[in-house]
């Protein structure tokens, strides 16, 4: 079991990543909730199944300590999304290991903020979790996630690959990268 969850919060040098609170969910859905973010997440998603969202990150956070921290920008407060960590609760993939992940709003894309926040995921993974590995799961057409995760130094796991059951859209598989401590610690940059 990872140590019990706190009051968690962690500051980049643009971001603050944190424990949620009741307010923060309407911004983040209002930025989050569209077409284009949503696109390879199951579409835009109606109030049961945000709900079902907003329960499972407080749930993740409960049984792990940890969960996907709402990100803050410094600069103005605004609420760009999500960034963290959870366990593969994917009875299909690799289950119960450590996944990194993130959802920004379009308006935050293209300047650096998710990378920004997956580094300090990364290294609150690593560092405060004690990790020895860290996954991130995407599927093929997502791009930018995936290309997130090689900017990272993530390698790809075709062996830890599985099928999408989520979503009644055909995504394919998901697909999974992931990083070791020792990769991490030794990377430039």
């Amino acid at each position: 079991m990872a140590e019990a969850a706190s009051d968690f919060r962690h500051e980049t040098d643009r971001l603050i990543l944190r424990d949620w609170r009741e307010k923060d969910w309407a911004p983040f859905w209002e930025g989050t909730n569209t077409p284009a973010v949503m696109r390879w997440l199951g579409g835009v998603a109606d109030e049961a199944t945000r709900l079902s969202a907003q329960a499972r990150l407080m749930h993740y956070r409960r049984d792990f300590g940890h969960t996907f921290w709402v990100i803050e920008r410094k600069e103005d407060g605004a609420i760009l999304g999500f960034c963290g960590l959870k366990r593969c609760t994917d009875e299909n993939g690799p289950f119960g290991m450590m996944e990194a992940g993130w959802r920004l709003r379009e308006d935050a894309w293209g300047k650096g903020y998710a990378k920004e926040a997956a580094i300090a995921t990364l290294d609150v993974g690593f560092d405060h979790f004690g990790a020895d590995e860290i996954i991130a799961l995407t599927v093929e057409k997502n791009t930018g996630s995936w290309g997130l995760m090689r900017r990272l130094g993530m390698e790809r796991r075709p062996d830890l690959d599985f099928p999408e059951t989520m979503w009644s859209q055909d995504y394919g598989d998901v697909i999974v990268h992931s990083i070791t401590r020792e990769n991490w610690e030794s990377r430039d940059g």
